[in-house]
């Protein structure tokens, strides 16, 4: 499975490591999942976790979650904006690295901030957890 994992996703898995995006992010990384990024994408999860009301995240823990994601990811090169509509704009670059990796799917908590006319799946963490642990 290659995927696109959305900030907010990291975000509740580290302020919840519990809950159901820690446990998807888990699951995947167990099931040889790809994940993709570009460097927009790497710079936004570096400066949202950096963010003051973040503060009370572990650093050891942050960064040893982005190790794990962004070590073994692929990077993509992404040749073109997506122009389509979104409710966040700020979701453009997530959008453009799918589909420019081929990927399966974004992972995110704002599911209603992507369209559903895409090329690729967009999933809840409960989602990728389910398909993770080969649920139909």
């Amino acid at each position: 499975m290659r995927l696109v994992i959305d900030t907010n996703v990291i975000v509740s898995a580290l302020l919840n490591p519990d809950r159901t995006p820690a446990l998807a992010l888990a699951a995947m990384r167990a099931s040889g999942a790809r994940v993709l990024v570009d460097a927009r994408i790497e710079d936004e999860y570096r400066a949202v976790l950096a963010r003051p009301k973040f503060r009370a995240i572990d650093p050891a823990r942050r960064e040893a979650l982005l190790a794990v994601l962004l070590d073994g990811s692929e990077r993509v090169t992404v040749s073109s904006a997506y122009e389509g509509a979104l409710i966040d704009r700020d979701d453009a670059a997530f959008v453009e690295v799918a589909l420019a990796g081929a990927a399966d799917a974004v992972v995110t908590g704002n599911t209603k901030h992507y369209p559903t006319t895409l090329a690729f799946a967009v999933l809840t963490p409960g989602e990728l957890l389910a398909r993770c642990a080969g649920a139909p």
